[in-house]
């Protein structure tokens, strides 16, 4: 009879590092490992495999196609195994583990302050690792398994997730406390044509929603003067360069009263983005995850709702 391969889950584990990294180098950094104790291991598992994983040159370390086959079983097994110790444990004494989650930078810094420390509270013995991306960086990384759960504005068109809707958020518009718009009670569409709308660069999802928005109120998108963050982009308005549509969490935040600012709804537009917690279907932590989301609604709902709409699971 054949023998079978001899893989250890620190093999898998270390696999998954260098296919992530791509760097014998950075993989042994991130895993606190001396770079020949990873390269032992990685040669072990593909003697015991029978195969290579991993195609070494000069211009760095690639997955060989096995390898690119075999990482997504490997994620499975670690994923299962960390359930399987979680599980156990949550069994003892209640949720516990470490969890790695994501979140947008246009929404981590206004929302995560009002509700962490109650979840830190009531999940005592669960760390939570947090990372900020784009939608789209969270999304292949939520897929990838760098990441265990995210908080990400929708759409999110992925396979094999569960999306738990948590809230709808207002988009408001800012205008310099000089300009024509500015201390209306009443702004409609008709106002916006013509005006000139600063935003984001052109790869954060929030500039995809603005550019959306400004083609059905005939207003112009500021190429021009794209910003990086939402505090550049209030700046901006403040000197004049143009108006712009900022989630209604950072105004509530950031924004104070006195500033050269005014903040406006469009009485006959209806201007929202949309927030929900995703993870993998496969997730052997799928029900803390679900038990988490809910709670972060009646969270939300509790300390924020003057500010965004909560919405049912």
């Amino acid at each position: 009879m054949d023998e079978k391969p001899n893989v250890s889950l620190r093999q898998l584990e270390y696999f998954i590092a260098v296919a992530e990294c791509g760097s014998f180098r950075r993989a042994a950094e991130k895993l606190g490992v001396s770079q020949p104790t990873l390269t032992a291991q990685i040669a072990s598992m593909e003697k015991s495999l029978g195969a290579k994983l991993f195609e070494r040159n000069r211009m760095g370390t690639t997955q060989s196609a096995l390898g690119r086959e075999l990482v997504r079983h490997a994620r499975r097994v670690v994923e299962e195994y960390r359930g399987l110790i979680d599980s156990a444990a949550s069994l003892v004494g209640g949720p516990a583990g470490t969890f790695r989650f994501g979140v947008t930078p246009t929404l981590g810094p206004y929302l995560l302050p009002h509700v962490l420390p109650d979840i830190h509270r009531e999940y005592a013995a669960v760390k939570f690792y947090l990372r900020e991306g784009l939608p789209r960086a969270l999304q292949e990384g939520l897929m990838s398994g760098q990441h265990d759960f995210i908080i990400t504005p929708l759409p999110a068109a992925l396979e094999n997730v569960t999306v738990e809707p948590l809230f709808r958020e207002p988009l408001k518009l800012v205008v310099p406390g000089d300009h024509r718009l500015a201390g209306r009670t009443r702004l409609t569409r008709n106002d916006m044509v013509g005006e000139e709308v600063l935003t984001l660069q052109d790869h954060d999802q929030l500039h995809m929603h603005i550019q959306r928005l400004c083609d059905r109120l005939g207003a112009d998108v500021n190429r021009q003067y794209e910003s990086t963050s939402l505090d550049t982009l209030r700046q901006m308005v403040m000197m004049g360069m143009g108006l712009a549509f900022l989630p209604a969490l950072y105004i509530h935040a950031e924004i104070r009263p006195g500033e050269s600012l005014s903040v406006l709804t469009l009485s006959d537009e209806a201007v929202m983005r949309e927030h929900a917690m995703l993870w993998r279907r496969t997730s052997p932590s799928r029900q803390l995850f679900r038990d988490l989301a809910a709670r972060l609604r009646s969270l939300i709902k509790a300390k924020l709702g003057h500010v965004v709409t909560t919405l049912k699971s």
